[in-house]
This record gives C-alpha cells, sequence and structure tokens, in this order.
C-alpha cells in the first residue's frame, strides 16, 4: 500500500514571469519516454510482479522504495509546469480575449484543455503510454534496463536545463539530477550484486557528475546524492545490503534513510477566471463554506 503525505518533495521557487513554452520543454520530463510517469510505471509494475519476494527480498525493496519516490517526482514535475503556466493569460471580459497570447505558445493544450496545468504527455503533447513500461520478468535484465532509463532520464533534463534559466524549472531539475543519479548508482550496486559486474565502469552514459550544474551544489551539499529513502515507516529494512560503500563521486558512505526527505509545502494555484477555474463565484464559496460548518457542527 502506498502512505500519501500534503508535501512537496522540495520547496518551489515562485516564477518572477510565465514560461508557457519552457514549460512545454519539460513537459518532456513528465510524460516522455524517458519521463518520471515512465520511471514510475517501469518500477511500480515491476514490483507489483516481482516473483519470489521473499527469496530475492534486497532487490525487491529496491525497486519498491524507488517506486514510491517516483510517485514524488511526478507530483513534483507536474507542480513546477503549473508555476511555469502561470500569469500567461489574463482575467478579463471574454470578447477582449483574455487568452490571446495563448494561442502563439507551443502548447496550446496546457491552455484548452487543462486550465493552465500539466498534462500526462510528452513536450510535443502526444499521450504517455504503457507501452513505455518494461517489465520482462527476469531480474537481471529489468535492472539492467532501469540503469538505462534512469542513464536516458539524466541526459534529458540536462539537456532541459540547458533550454530554460527559468527558476522553478531549474530548481526542480537540479533536485532531479542529483536524485536520478542516487538510482543510477542503485540499480549499478544491484546489477554488481546479482552479477558481479560493474556497469558504471560503462560510465559516462553520461557522466554522473554534477559539478557543471549550479542548481544541483545546494543539494549535493547536504548529502542528497548520497540517502536512499525507504518511504516507508517500518518496512523495506533490507535496502542497506545492496546501498551500501562510497560513494562513486566523493567517496563518502552512502546510507539507507528509514522514512521520506522532510518535503516542503505545494504550491496553492491561484484561480484562473479566464478559464472558468476552479469555477466557484464568492457568493458560491460563501454557501460552501457555511454547509461545511453545519456540517462540522460549527
Amino acid at each position: 500500500m502506498f502512505k500519501r503525505m500534503d508535501r512537496l518533495l522540495i520547496e518551489l521557487p515562485k516564477s518572477d514571469y510565465p514560461d508557457p513554452n519552457g514549460a512545454a520543454a519539460v513537459q518532456e520530463l513528465l510524460g516522455g519516454k524517458f519521463g518520471e510517469m515512465s520511471t514510475l510505471n517501469n518500477y511500480m509494475f515491476q514490483s507489483f510482479n516481482f516473483r519470489q519476494k521473499k527469496k530475492y527480498r534486497p532487490f525487491y525493496e529496491l525497486v519498491a522504495s524507488i517506486t514510491a519516490e517516483e510517485f514524488g517526482h511526478v507530483e513534483l514535475v507536474t507542480n513546477a509546469i503549473n508555476l511555469m503556466l502561470e500569469g500567461t493569460t489574463f482575467n478579463g471580459d471574454p470578447n477582449l480575449t483574455p487568452m490571446q497570447e495563448a494561442v502563439d505558445k507551443r502548447n496550446t493544450h496546457h491552455f484548452i484543455v487543462n486550465a493552465q496545468t500539466a498534462i500526462p504527455a510528452n513536450s510535443m503533447g502526444k499521450s504517455w503510454s504503457g507501452d513505455n513500461v518494461f517489465n520482462s520478468g527476469n531480474l537481471v535484465l529489468d535492472l539492467l534496463h532501469n540503469f538505462f532509463l534512469e542513464c536516458g532520464a539524466r541526459t534529458h533534463k540536462m539537456r532541459v536545463y540547458e533550454m530554460t534559466d527559468n527558476p522553478v524549472a531549474r530548481e526542480m531539475i537540479g533536485y532531479l539530477l542529483v536524485r536520478g543519479g542516487v538510482h543510477v548508482v542503485a540499480y549499478a550496486r544491484a546489477l554488481e550484486m546479482a552479477t558481479g559486474v560493474d556497469v558504471t565502469k560503462m560510465l559516462p552514459v553520461p557522466d554522473l557528475s554534477n559539478a557543471k550544474f549550479d542548481a544541483t551544489r545546494k543539494f549535493e551539499a547536504v548529502g542528497t546524492h548520497r540517502k536512499l529513502y525507504t518511504f516507508s515507516d517500518e518496512d523495506y529494512k533490507s535496502l542497506g545490503q545492496i546501498w551500501k560503500g562510497p560513494h562513486p563521486e566523493d567517496g563518502k558512505p552512502l546510507e539507507v534513510i528509514q522514512g521520506t526527505p522532510p518535503g516542503a509545502p505545494i504550491p496553492d494555484l491561484n484561480e484562473v477566471p479566464e478559464e472558468f477555474a476552479p469555477g466557484v463565484n464568492p457568493e458560491d464559496y460563501q454557501k460552501i463554506v457555511k454547509r461545511l460548518m453545519d456540517g462540522a457542527g460549527l
């Protein structure tokens, strides 16, 4: 089962300007073939379908705990896209075309269908597909695929990072470059444990160093690149059998953290009357408040 907390993995800054075209590019990191929806669903189905969970417990726990983190990554990228879209249009008389700016943006779907929020699609607007899920049932093959998937995801993050200097996108990508690096190393360690082969010798595919990216430094300064979270209060205590030893970049010890990162508040999106969202006028809102208070006996 999954336990949900009303927190975002990290705090995202408010953007000083709308960046809808940047948001269209960031969509690749959400709904692209190597996006967070793909990493989530690959690991989720592999963990659900994992055979002999007891016999191969550390490997199952690795995939299962990373699955839980990927839910948070999907939420983080989604919120970044939403913040980048804010302020693109304005409230006004419908006859004055208050959404006129949306016509010339790369992804009009953001404005016509989703009221200026993220969509489960890639940077070209193609919907995410379950065809992106690989679950062979073979432990080593699935681990090798996951290693490749994380390397591909890292490559795409680095490219999108270079496409936009939007502060929201940079903060989100900086964090995910660090955390994605954790997953690359984790699957490499699992493959070495299962086969005796050190696949990190194939690196860089791409280079795991984040030294070139300003937005990663504050996360690595507090050791975020060395921590693997269980995302569980009590379970998944065998991770230390795989996640151990020195980090390949700085040589400091890897550590398993029981539980989750502390998290940060989730952004509260403003209303966009020109999108009829949320579509509740002040009078209706007061009626809702009264009904809630009456229901609570207040």
